[in-house]
């Protein structure tokens, strides 16, 4: 039986990014959205919703520049 904070993820989804984005994209998400258990997950909702252009999206808060904002030497 799922409990209240089960209904609030979706099933979760493979995507792929190098490791060198998406840890600091974690950090990121996190400076904009302290609270919760996938800031990185909520960001990227966001941004879907936005791309499809549905009815009151928009695009997610970016975070002040931080670490996350120098590339990785890939």
């Amino acid at each position: 039986m799922p409990t209240e904070t089960d209904d609030r993820y979706d099933t979760p989804r493979r995507f792929r990014a190098p490791e060198s984005e998406w840890e600091p994209f974690a950090d990121a998400t996190r400076a904009v959205h302290p609270d919760g258990r996938s800031p990185r997950a909520q960001v990227l909702r966001e941004f879907i919703r936005w791309y499809m252009r549905r009815p009151g999206a928009k695009l997610p808060v970016r975070p002040p520049a931080g670490p996350w904002s120098t590339p990785a030497g890939d």
